[in-house]
């Protein structure tokens, strides 16, 4: 099956992205490697897989190079492009982690500047599908992958249908991603392709998950207080939810309680993360982009994959084999029919509007 572009503007996944996203291939060039008293400042996530950053990327990055990450984390893309509105121009960060909607968003605002890519050679190793996005703006990071989270105990297997968080078995067991994180928007989606439409159809969408409202236990702010409850069998089911941030929780159903599948029948949804440069930056230019190489260097790429369940756009990515073997790591040639890749500029044109009724329905 092919992807295939909506009139409403959605992309489904497939291999025949490569063109639509393919982008010229980079010039290789030897970079700079001692930055002995260089800095560079750092916005990423507040979570786990913040933490993966700074120990997997930033730490081994000082070492190497001589330079000081000095990090800010946060606790969500929103709160990521909020901060860089306000800022007024002021010069605070040199790279930013954040999902693709937001990259578009701060692109279309003027604020991001254009990394050159002669000054990333590790990107002639990326998928091309992935190198990069937002008209340039963008440099690609790793694939977020999300699905539905369930509880081993309640479910002997998996389910395969988002529909299950309607069953009133799961009334007050029931989680959902908050409002302003891109997960909310895949939920809303999902729900739309459950109720047999293409996933725009949100009027229908909202009226459906207004049945919801009722029945939610939390919403998933704080993924280790999801683990929390799922450990002490108070959750049944969650999602739209990226298995990242329960990479141990995983491995360990028989004490956490917590399965997760991709396999659904509305499908799952993968979203490449973009790493990206403020127009104002306090930073220099060798040191900021020899970081963004790093963050696409093999090793990097498989270690993060394994750390984080994120998906390595990286075809030559060291992972373990249990890294390989994961089910809950995307790799992109295992994108299928059933992955879903929102167009960004329409994500980026409706998100306003569906975070303020997503909170209006469910609140």
């Amino acid at each position: 099956m092919t992807f295939k572009l909506t009139r409403r503007g959605i992309l489904k996944a497939s291999a025949a992205t490569a063109a639509t996203l393919a982008m010229p291939s980079v010039v290789t060039a030897a970079g700079k490697s001692d930055f002995s008293g260089k800095e560079i400042r750092l916005l990423t996530w507040s979570d786990n897989t913040g933490l993966a950053i700074l120990e997997n990327i930033a730490k081994p990055f000082e070492e190497m190079t001589g330079a000081k990450v000095i990090a800010d984390r946060t606790g969500s893309t929103s709160e990521m492009v909020a901060k860089l509105r306000a800022s007024g121009g002021k010069a605070q960060y040199d790279v930013i982690t954040l999902a693709g909607v937001g990259a578009v968003e701060l692109a279309g605002d003027g604020l991001l500047a254009k990394p050159d890519l002669n000054m990333l050679p590790n990107l002639e190793k990326v998928d091309p599908r992935f190198r990069s996005g937002a008209e340039g703006h963008g440099i690609g990071y790793l694939l977020w992958t999300g699905g539905m989270i369930y509880n081993t105990k309640t479910f002997k297997e998996p389910p395969k249908s988002y529909a299950e968080m309607w069953d009133t078995a799961h009334a007050g067991r029931l989680f959902l991603p908050p409002a302003t994180w891109t997960d909310a928007l895949d939920t809303i989606f999902a729900t739309g392709k459950m109720i047999g439409g293409d996933g725009t159809n949100s009027e229908e969408a909202f009226a459906k998950l207004a049945e919801l409202r009722s029945s939610i236990l939390t919403f998933g702010e704080n993924p280790g207080q999801i683990s929390e409850l799922f450990r002490s069998d108070a959750l049944d089911i969650g999602g739209v939810y990226a298995p990242a941030f329960f990479a141990k929780e995983l491995a360990n159903p028989a004490e956490s309680n917590m399965g997760a599948t991709y396999d659904l029948d509305e499908g799952f949804f993968a979203d490449l993360m973009y790493t990206i440069v403020p127009k104002s930056k306090p930073g220099d230019d060798d040191v900021v982009h020899a970081f963004i190489n790093y963050t696409l260097d093999d090793k990097v790429q498989g270690v993060m994959a394994e750390a984080v369940l994120n998906g390595p756009i990286n075809q030559q990515a060291v992972m373990s084999e249990a890294a390989k073997a994961s089910p809950f790591i995307i790799k992109p040639e295992q994108l299928s029919e059933k992955a879903v890749v929102h167009d960004k500029a329409f994500v980026a044109d409706v998100r306003e509007k569906w975070i303020a009724t997503y909170q209006q329905t469910l609140s």
